[in-house]
């Protein structure tokens, strides 16, 4: 392979003045989905020598925290539109079995509700629960949030004491169904017939616990020909109900073309803005006061034509599905995304990396062997530790390449967070040149001094290589050389196709 060679210098300016808002820490969520190995020989295995005596495996535990996951969206995805709650609660023994038809697999139920409830408390993560309006309603997401969250004295609430959790598990966050708009989704609706379900939903939740944060269902993808519009119905319905709308994009190579896949962000954000800008027009419209944020409650690289091609599964139980084995480049990818939510973290202020285990995920397993890191794992793990505070605004000046889908776009994506108790600041930075190291300037001004803590790369001479069962660290992070702070100014080198995480700490005396 060549030596890489050296562009001119990417720039941008940091000042505490200029912030574009706080990190939420939802920002950091993930997703389990009743779909291929995310539950069965991912999270939980009985069996298994890692398995405590609640089935859960504990070496995915101790990942899952390591990857400082802050929330889980379950039980879907597609899932949730098939999904009866009623069967994945009480003894194992009496659970039924059913078909998944979003997925066309069986699903034996045997983990459920409480089970779920129970990988939230070993993680330290906050639940957010999905409800079907797919093939259910208004009544049926009552009884689950009664089960749920009432104290006691009635037959659900009583339930739910009587197979063993006497105090309510008191899930705040709900999403309003999934992908509504979706010709896929189990109970598709148009936007009309969804807007006035959701708010017949949302008013009956809020009657049993008014303060819910609810989630209507966005559009699942830019590209969907309802895009816009369908915000725009179901927000006219719905706005004084919900506090949130969903975003969910997946992005992946195609035919070769690795310069436009660098370059999703781009797509990202202009997604996200496009959703605020509909979002706002509502509220103008509406003469409405609050504001509605936005829930990015899916997105992931996804290699969405190799599963396409794939054999669907035949009635199987957890098979495999949407197993793709990330490379240095898509880690890179993810990490860019990472950047565009933060630079959006005014009004995304949740967010669900789709999934958490074995199905496009950070996190692998083999049933009866081992878990271990994928290479998206790291930027994830980064930015969930160090991207905690403010996210200030930046602007940066930086040389362009020339992409066939989103013409000429920087080398550089970057951003920056503050945390204004330790005046730490963390720097995340993408090079998206293939072949160049990338010069980094980054002016502190309205900063006092600050040395730079660390400066990690996730970069390798082969951009294709993984991790595996039989070679799980062939990637991991590795410290820069050279990382400097001079008179304020920052110097780095970003080498070619990179993520990198820069940390600058106040000087000690």
């Amino acid at each position: 392979m060549s030596e890489p060679t050296t562009t001119p210098a990417a720039r941008f300016t940091l000042d505490s003045a200029f912030a574009v808002g706080s990190v939420n820490p939802r920002l950091y969520g993930s997703f389990v989905e009743h779909m291929g190995r995310c539950v069965y020989t991912g999270i939980y295995e009985p069996g298994h020598p890692a398995a405590d005596a609640d089935g859960l495996r504990q070496d995915v535990l101790e990942l899952v925290r390591e990857l400082g996951v802050t929330t889980v969206r379950y039980p879907g995805g597609n899932f949730v539109s098939g999904y009866r709650w009623e069967d994945s609660v009480g003894p194992r023994e009496e659970r039924p079995a059913r078909l998944d038809l979003a997925w066309r697999s069986t699903e034996t139920n045997e983990f459920g509700l409480g089970e779920f409830m129970d990988f939230c408390a070993k993680t330290g993560t906050e639940p957010m629960m999905a409800v079907n309006l797919g093939t259910r309603g208004v009544a049926e997401a009552a009884q689950l949030l009664e089960y749920c969250n009432h104290p006691g004295g009635t037959e659900l609430s009583d339930r739910r004491i009587a197979h063993g959790a006497k105090e309510p598990y008191g899930i705040k966050m709900w999403c309003l169904g999934n992908e509504m708009d979706g010709p896929w989704q189990i109970g598709h609706k148009t936007a009309e017939e969804y807007g006035r379900l959701a708010v017949e939903t949302a008013r009956a939740m809020r009657m049993i616990d008014p303060g819910l944060e609810l989630v209507a269902c966005g559009s699942s993808g830019s590209g969907i020909a309802t895009f816009a519009s369908w915000e725009a119905t179901v927000l006219e319905a719905a706005y004084d109900e919900v506090d949130y709308v969903s975003l969910h994009a997946y992005y992946e190579e195609t035919d070769g073309d690795r310069d436009s896949f660098l370059a999703s962000a781009v797509d990202m954000e202009h997604f996200i803005e496009s959703v605020v800008a509909t979002c706002d027009h509502v509220r103008a419209r509406l003469k409405a006061t609050k504001r509605i944020n936005l829930s990015f409650d899916e997105w992931n690289v996804w290699y969405m034509s190799r599963s396409e091609a794939a054999t669907p599964p035949d009635w199987d139980k957890a098979p495999r599905l949407l197993e793709d084995n990330y490379s240095v480049t898509d880690a890179v990818v993810l990490g860019s995304m990472l950047i565009a939510l933060l630079r959006h973290a005014d009004r995304v202020t949740s967010a669900s990396l789709a999934q958490l285990v074995n199905v496009i995920a950070p996190v692998m397993t083999e049933p009866g062997g081992p878990a271990w890191r994928q290479t998206t794992f790291f930027p994830f793990a980064q930015a969930s530790a160090y991207g905690r505070g403010r996210v200030l605004r930046v602007e940066v000046d930086s040389p362009t390449y020339p992409t066939a889908r989103f013409g000429d776009v920087p080398l550089l994506h970057a951003t920056a967070v503050t945390d204004d108790e330790t005046g730490d600041i963390t720097v995340f930075a993408v090079n998206r040149s293939q072949t160049d190291t990338l010069p980094l300037e980054i002016d502190l001004r309205g900063f006092d001094a600050r040395t730079v803590a660390e400066h990690l790369v996730l970069a390798d001479s082969d951009p294709e290589a993984t991790n595996t069962a039989d070679r799980p660290d062939r990637v991991t992070p590795h410290a820069a050389t050279g990382t400097t702070l001079t008179d304020g100014v920052l110097h780095a080198e970003l080498e070619p196709l990179s993520w990198n995480m820069i940390r600058l700490t106040r000087r000690q005396n």
